[in-house]
């Protein structure tokens, strides 16, 4: 029989429909019935009176589970349980479980091979290490065989209790070596009042355990998951039973999905730059006529911008091409097209159902910390690059003008607030016009008000002083010092008032001199908008007056300022109105577009000063921040997206979520040593960038669900789409499209050996200060909730959380300043799940130290939440460890799972390091030529 590998290449990772398997030779197959999203087949495995190849041996059993489809007759393992060592009697804890896209059917037939391990720590634990036709002669592997046995799904489903007892056989199917019993599970559903009792062996002692379901609520509704699976793609899941305090089985279903999110959120944010870029280099353009040495520097600026988009361009490309995977590789950090791209973004989740108790799910977002793997750390990360940047820009003396970062974001906002406005501005105009022309009173009542409100926000956004200042530095900066202004529109109120004369400069410097300037032109310019506004208000009062005048009382009004617009109506009332309004909107468009003409000028020259100087390095600073944040920008719509949708159907959640915002909470296991010192510095960056992202929550109007992306550098807003009947159940203020903030907070504590390295003879302070800034943003957080909550809901919080006593902890364990200390992101982690936020783990790869610390958490809240026996604990911790999956590895693969992995130290440096440590002579000399080591490769 032709024996392979469950998912030894990428196809067989991608299962075919039940459909298209049926469609393949003709045969057609009983498929199984199941609910929509739920895996097709769930079962755990037990084994009794096992015998034994030699004569008072402690069995260390395992199972290995293969399938054979109907249509190939062909065998593919599949997966394996754990160990379970010291017993004739195994009772597993991991089970099997088949997820909905696997095409099995009620012929398919599955075979249990039991295997006695006879060294663990020898065994790979992988369900590629045996070969079936080497099944007598194992010894070179660690195991050897004991038995088998096979059944056909439809046996198993049609079965009384739906359990089978099968006769393990050895391999000539002669003698009876012990039985294995094969149970269905149904998470969630009730067992009509039955309960199986199973006796397994706990250290020595006989405990009855009882397996028994309770009916649970719906974790998530069926809409949700199946929106949700247009996100998520590739599942693998696993599945466990572990006793409880009280001797009964808890259920717990582990599932990591990949997400296309992982490529669709970079080439939205890299298509946004694009955009972004093209209109900030023509804006340079038409910065109009500048003198020779600033018209250099802009020309030199806008050859090094037109390189930086058509590298965007090709990045884009390249992505466009990546149409297979959803995720990236850790293999591939370094690799210049995938830079924007997160490493190994997971989504990890727990389905716990036990009995008592409601069904629960623990979701964490996995992935590689942000970091710009392909331009490397030679010179440290995101942090100390800004830093030393910021320091020498404002020490430069001569050839530009410097302007704080501040001040340089407030220039960005107020141009993008430019241009959002003034079209918007113009669209009411024109809708004003038309409510005229129509005499529609009520119409033009409320086209009013929209213009009204559009034009003082534009208004306001002039009001800053960066404006005054940049208009004065763009006219030292024009030939001469002349200010080349454009020309005033006719119907401006303020038309007559213009500078003819020129004005010599003592010096062409970069600091710009009041005396010939007259300050006071922009307050009159800006202000004629505000006047024009005040006309077409009175112009309105006035038509809808004399109009109501005329149909009842006429109560005439005398003292007008203009009598011209106060004669009667003419003998064309339709269109009195569209006639007198047009000329006064005219004048209302022409001085918003000399203010808008000046203010766009005045404030580009603003960002030219930041670009001017040192361009290469501005310009790859912003690229690398590009990437870092492209990195976190798509772990956290795929955070947001799934909190969602989980927790739609909560009211409280939904209040909080438009009241307060959400709390991201990051755990990052970056040691401060070496290159991760630079990877810690970046993703401390980028995770603070995340406070310019807002949440809008759209009805979607087809099947892309996909979240679009808009806004600027320094805002963006994601517009996650929702279905139509999910649309329905939120708040009336998210579905008015109210933005929803997020509070990000980064808390790092190093935990591998080179942590160790670094806290006794490194420097730690960059953890430290990360951890104490970001205390206090979740400590704001906190005073905010409190304060915007309702007291019912805050009365009934804090008596079930005691989360002031959680944050003093917290506080307390980051002063202490104590090496290693976990402490603190288990308390960081509890708050984030208390107060409903997000939860992320990261490391270098979102591999081995992720993993350990995923699973740690979860074993932690099965015993602190749902009573996991304490006698089980290391025992669940080792399963969620194990390597196999659910057909997904063989011998040769890496996992990228950020989740499964075996429970070993993985450092090659880990050995020769505890060996060192027993000699402090032979310490020293290691310490001296490690550092010898690294001063060479950085020179």
């Amino acid at each position: 029989m032709e024996i392979k590998e469950e998912g030894t290449s990428e196809e067989g990772q991608h299962f075919l429909s039940t459909a298209q398997a049926n469609d393949s030779d003709g045969t057609q197959f009983t498929s199984i019935q199941k609910s929509a999203n739920e895996p097709q087949l769930e079962f755990i495995l037990a084994c009794k009176d096992l015998v034994a190849p030699v004569r008072d041996r402690k069995l260390n059993t395992l199972v290995q589970i293969s399938v054979i489809h109907p249509a190939e007759q062909s065998l593919t393992r599949y997966s394996s349980t754990e160990i379970v060592e010291g017993t004739r009697d195994p009772l597993f804890l991991t089970g099997v479980i088949f997820p909905s896209e696997y095409p099995i059917y009620e012929e398919t037939k599955i075979k249990l091979t039991v295997y006695d391990v006879k060294d663990k720590a020898l065994d790979t634990v992988r369900t590629s290490v045996l070969s079936e036709h080497n099944k007598e002669s194992p010894s070179e592997v660690g195991r050897s065989f004991l038995g088998y046995a096979s059944f056909k799904v439809g046996e198993l489903l049609k079965s009384k209790e739906q359990l089978l007892s099968l006769s393990l056989r050895t391999s000539d199917g002669g003698k009876v070596v012990g039985t294995i019993e094969v149970i269905v599970v149904k998470m969630g559903e009730i067992e009509d009042g039955e309960a199986d009792h199973i006796t397994t062996d706990v250290q020595g002692q006989k405990c009855a355990l009882v397996y028994e379901c309770t009916a649970p609520e719906s974790v998530s509704g069926k809409d949700n998951l199946s929106f949700l699976n247009a996100v998520l793609k590739n599942p693998v899941c696993k599945l466990y039973r572990f006793p409880t305090s009280d001797n009964k089985w808890m259920q717990i279903r582990e599932q990591m999905s990949e997400s296309v999110l992982s490529f669709h959120i970079p080439k939205e944010l890299i298509s946004l730059h694009i955009k972004e870029d093209l209109c900030r280099n023509q804006e340079l353009k038409e910065l109009g006529e500048l003198s020779p040495h600033w018209d250099n520097l802009r020309k030199n600026v806008l050859t090094h911008c037109d390189q930086m988009v058509n590298m965007y361009q090709d990045i884009l490309s390249e992505l466009i091409k990546e149409t297979g995977s959803s995720f990236k590789s850790s293999s591939s950090k370094g690799d210049k097209t995938l830079e924007f791209v997160p490493v190994n973004l997971h989504l990890q989740r727990m389905h716990v159902h036990s009995p008592h108790l409601k069904d629960a799910l623990y979701d964490v977002i996995t992935v590689g910390a942000p970091a710009a793997h392909f331009q490397g750390f030679k010179n440290g990360g995101l942090r100390k690059l800004l830093h030393r940047f910021e320091t020498e820009r404002r020490n430069t003396g001569y050839q530009f003008i410097y302007y704080s970062p501040e001040n340089t974001a407030k220039a960005k906002e107020v141009l993008s607030n430019i241009n959002q406005l003034q079209p918007l501005i113009a669209t009411h105009a024109d809708l004003l016009l038309n409510s005229a022309s129509q005499r529609s009173p009520d119409s033009l009542k409320n086209s009013l008000k929209m213009l009204s409100e559009k034009t003082e926000l534009f208004v306001h956004a002039f009001k800053d002083q960066l404006v005054r200042s940049a208009l004065l530095a763009l006219y030292t900066a024009r030939p001469g010092g002349i200010l080349k202004k454009p020309p005033s529109p006719k119907s401006s109120p303020e038309e007559s008032h213009s500078q003819d004369q020129p004005l010599p400069m003592k010096r062409q410097d970069s600091i710009p001199h009041h005396s010939d300037y007259d300050e006071e032109e922009w307050d009159r310019v800006w202000a004629n908008v505000g006047k024009s506004l005040n006309c077409v208000i009175a112009m309105v009062d006035k038509l809808i007056e004399r109009d109501s005048g005329s149909e009842g009382s006429s109560c005439d009004k005398d003292g007008e300022k203009d009598p011209s617009r106060a004669d009667s109506i003419t003998s064309h009332p339709r269109e009195d109105w569209y006639e007198q309004l047009h000329p006064l909107i005219l004048a209302l468009k022409d001085c918003m577009g000399e203010v808008v003409s000046r203010a766009k000028q005045s404030l580009t020259f603003v960002l030219l000063q930041e670009l001017a100087y040192s361009l290469p390095q501005c310009l790859m600073l912003t690229l690398r921040r590009d990437i870092v944040f492209s990195q976190a920008l798509a772990g956290l719509v795929c955070g947001f997206i799934i909190k969602l949708h989980t927790s739609l159907h909560d009211p409280d959640f939904l209040q909080q979520l438009h009241t307060v915002g959400l709390i991201v909470q990051y755990e990052g296991l970056l040691s401060t040593y070496s290159d991760e010192i630079g990877m810690l510095e970046d993703m401390a960056v980028g995770i603070s960038d995340l406070k310019k992202v807002a949440f809008k929550i759209i009805e979607a109007k087809s099947n892309d669900v996909l979240p679009v992306i808009t806004g600027r550098r320094e805002h963006y807003v994601v517009e996650v789409k929702v279905p139509a009947r999910m649309f329905e159940v939120l708040p009336l203020p998210i579905r008015e499209g109210q933005l929803l903030h997020v509070y990000p907070v980064l808390f790092n504590v190093g935990i591998n050996e080179q942590q160790t390295l670094a806290e006794r003879f490194g420097d730690v302070s960059l953890q430290e200060t990360i951890n104490q800034e970001n205390f206090e943003l979740l400590k704001e957080y906190y005073a905010v909730f409190m304060e915007k909550m309702p007291p019912d809901y805050i009365s009934h919080f804090q008596e079930q959380n005691d989360l002031k006593g959680l944050l003093e902890n917290l506080h307390q364990n980051i002063q202490a300043k104590k090496r290693k200390n976990v402490e603190i992101m288990w308390l960081a982690a509890t708050i984030c799940r208390k107060l409903n936020g997000i939860r992320f783990t990261c490391c270098k790869s979102a591999k081995d130290r992720t993993s350990m610390s995923v699973t740690l958490e979860q074993c932690s809240i099965l015993r602190d939440e749902h009573q996991l026996h304490k006698d089980f604990f290391i025992r669940a911790l080792d399963c969620m460890r194990s390597r196999p999956s659910q057909g997904a590895l063989t011998e040769s693969d890496d996992p990228e799972s950020g989740c499964l992995t075996d429970n070993k130290p993985t450092s090659r440096h880990f050995y020769p390091v505890a060996l060192l440590l027993v000699s402090s002579h032979l310490l020293v000399v290691w310490l001296i030529l490690s550092l010898a080591l690294l001063l060479a490769k950085y020179q």
